[in-house]
């Protein structure tokens, strides 16, 4: 990844080597991209006499945080070290105990955080209670790329809401499948890969019941370089529970949840049966979920990141909501004509100047389509 080379906050002024070794912590701390939900991905590196002495990341929820695996690998050498991390070290009792403590206790001389942790039991509270025990302490440096590590866990922590990506893959003329409802496949394999590391990094995926009924998807992320993954859980908007319990989506490994309005006791004893969880929410006026109440509830069940792969009718209600952060359009080099099916479906919309806009924050070529990266106008 670029890294910027603006220190952002807090009292420090960094040298080049605080970059260089910041940047390493974060390329440790990507290398738990799919595998620490609902945990941040952090990474942190121990320097003595610039020497790295000590390094690790945070691999999966329940397991070391990083700073741990990196006092462990330096032993006696954490005495004296500089400690460079890309979240402010924790201070609360968890899963495991605060890590703050424990680079106190190794008798680190100096602390540098890439961002304070946005949780609420944390948010500052680490950084003072190192600078309390006699560690100089700067936070800051890199601040911004330590950020785009996390999207989904600052959002939630700081709003209780996961951050909302949506993948749309469409022909030239903004379609996504033909009348007849065929549409494997538009885009070609490298999109197709790049769509599967989309979904690896997810906490969920979510689809729609007509997504579901239509093409009887897997929804599971395939990664060859990824072998320790866990299958993001999958998750189903039917406001009837109309979803069949033999559809492969509930015959995959991993959580599974069903999102509606109506929990017909019949239906509902079929789908748990089968494994799956129901859990039930407002409806919106067309009768089917509000999408900003699904969203609400992927946030309390502690998903930080989660990818929407819907039709139209779901795609429509998403931009009407204004709920999604991101949205991933895959564009192939391929014509489908005007009786194909759109992207979107937006009956209230009749003038111009009440279309939605988005801002295209990156273009590039993925194989031999185009892949755009929109996010809300500002």
């Amino acid at each position: 990844m670029p890294f910027s080379m603006t220190p952002s906050t807090d009292t420090a002024s960094w040298n080049a080597d605080d970059f260089r070794f910041m940047a390493r912590a974060l390329r440790l701390a990507e290398k738990g991209l799919y595998t620490t939900d609902p945990n941040p991905r952090v990474g942190c590196v121990l320097v003595h006499g610039n020497q790295v002495v000590g390094e690790g990341w945070h691999q999966r929820a329940g397991g070391p945080h990083a700073e741990i695996v990196a006092l462990r690998n330096a032993g006696e050498r954490a005495k004296g070290a500089t400690a460079y991390v890309t979240l402010e070290p924790c201070s609360h009792h968890g899963r495991t105990p605060p890590c703050a403590g424990r680079l106190i206790e190794a008798g680190v001389a100096r602390v540098v955080a890439a961002m304070q942790d946005p949780n609420p039991r944390v948010a500052g509270k680490g950084l003072e209670r190192l600078r309390q025990a006699g560690i100089e302490v700067s936070r800051g440096l890199l601040e911004k790329e330590a950020e785009r590590l996390n999207p989904g866990f600052i959002k939630r922590m700081r709003s209780g809401l996961p951050f909302v990506r949506s993948k749309l893959a469409m022909s030239l003329d903004g379609r996504t499948a033909l009348a007849s409802g065929e549409s494997k496949w538009i885009t070609g394999e490298a999109a197709r890969c790049d769509v599967h590391r989309l979904r690896a990094r997810s906490s969920a995926i979510v689809t729609g019941i007509g997504t579901v009924r239509a093409d009887d998807p897997f929804l599971t992320a395939r990664l060859a370089e990824a072998t320790d993954l866990e299958q993001p859980a999958r998750v189903i908007v039917d406001s009837r529970l109309q979803a069949p319990a033999c559809a492969r989506v509930f015959r995959q490994p991993g959580r599974v949840l069903v999102i509606t309005t109506e929990a017909d006791a019949g239906a509902r004893q079929s789908l748990t049966d089968a494994g799956v969880e129901i859990l039930e929410v407002e409806a919106d006026a067309t009768g089917r979920p509000a999408v900003s109440a699904v969203v609400r509830a992927l946030g309390r069940l502690e998903f930080n990141e989660v990818l929407f792969e819907a039709g139209a009718t779901l795609n429509g209600a998403l931009l009407a909501a204004g709920v999604v952060d991101e949205w991933h359009v895959y564009i192939a080099p391929c014509i489908l004509g005007d009786q194909a099916r759109g992207l979107f479906h937006l009956p209230g919309l009749t003038e111009m100047a009440d279309r939605p806009e988005l801002a295209i924050s990156d273009v590039r070529r993925v194989g031999k389509d185009m892949r755009l990266i929109l996010r809300p106008s500002a």
